[in-house]
């Protein structure tokens, strides 16, 4: 019954979407694990929420701007909070996962301050929290297409760089490497890829689409690029099933492939365990090196 996905353009979006997005968000995140930096997916989503809310209240004062799509707005928001964190982890040389918090408390206040004085929560803000199907129009495909093409772009360019920084920061320094713009060109990446991934997955699901696939992915990988294969074919899985089910069903999109992508994690490591209770050999993802 995928058919019916190319028999309305809405549903056509929502599917070239999802596979982009399927894409991206857990190529992204299998960098976001190897660094212990999973939370930051977390605070730029709320950052971007701010983003969103401040344009809901924008236009409901200034109706010239509700006809603009308010996710600009929240991909402009999601890329100052990555400067922000950036520039945090170098106020915070030795403690720099304080960054992450401050940046998530900070949008959770200022985006319901923004969202209490434009009247409360609407249908258009509960698809943003959590993701619609009906939701993604043609520009939604177009920001996705753009975000993606960049992102594997950037990928390709700055892929050993990143490796490297994310395995041995200081030696990669030490070899001439500059962190402070890579780290800074990879978090506002992050940023984009959320800012894009929303409309799909949602504000406050998005994290776990960067970061289950990649969860389950480690369970199977004997190499770091065995990983991002793994993690893109899991989070497929989890968006097209997902997408399907959530249409079919009637159930907001992200919360299905977010429980989807849960259960290919736990498939996995019950998986593992019964091969290693019948003693079958499976190495997990090695780190030392990339194949």
């Amino acid at each position: 019954m995928i058919e019916v996905f190319f028999q309305f353009d809405f549903l056509r979006n929502a599917l070239f979407s999802g596979i982009l997005v399927g894409i991206i968000a857990p190529m992204i995140g299998v960098f976001l694990v190897v660094k212990r930096m999973s939370l930051i997916a977390d605070a730029l989503s709320h950052i971007t929420l701010t983003g969103i809310a401040f344009h809901l209240l924008l236009a409901s004062f200034f109706v010239s701007l509700a006809p603009f799509d308010p996710i600009y707005m929240g991909v402009v928001f999601a890329i100052l909070g990555a400067i922000f964190i950036d520039k945090l982890r170098k106020v915070y040389e030795h403690f720099k996962e304080l960054s992450i918090p401050i940046i998530l408390s900070l949008g959770i206040g200022v985006g319901v301050i923004f969202i209490s004085m434009a009247n409360g929560f609407n249908t258009d803000l509960f698809a943003y929290l959590f993701g619609s199907i009906a939701a993604v129009g043609q520009n939604d495909l177009l920001v996705i297409m753009v975000v993606s093409i960049f992102t594997v772009i950037s990928l390709i360019l700055f892929y050993k760089e990143w490796f490297f920084l994310a395995f041995d920061s200081e030696q990669a320094q030490t070899s001439g490497i500059s962190k402070n713009w890579l780290d800074l060109i990879f978090t506002i990446i992050v940023a984009l890829v959320i800012a894009a991934a929303i409309r799909i997955v949602g504000i406050l699901l998005i994290s776990a689409l960067m970061t289950l696939p990649v969860s389950a992915a480690i369970q199977w990988s004997k190499s770091f690029k065995q990983m991002f294969i793994y993690s893109i074919i899991f989070g497929e899985l989890s968006v097209l099933i997902g997408l399907f089910l959530g249409y079919h069903l009637n159930l907001a999109p992200g919360g299905v492939i977010v429980v989807v992508g849960g259960l290919f994690l736990f498939g996995s490591i019950l998986a593992k365990k019964i091969l290693n209770k019948y003693n079958i050999s499976f190495k997990g993802v090695k780190t030392s090196k990339a194949e």
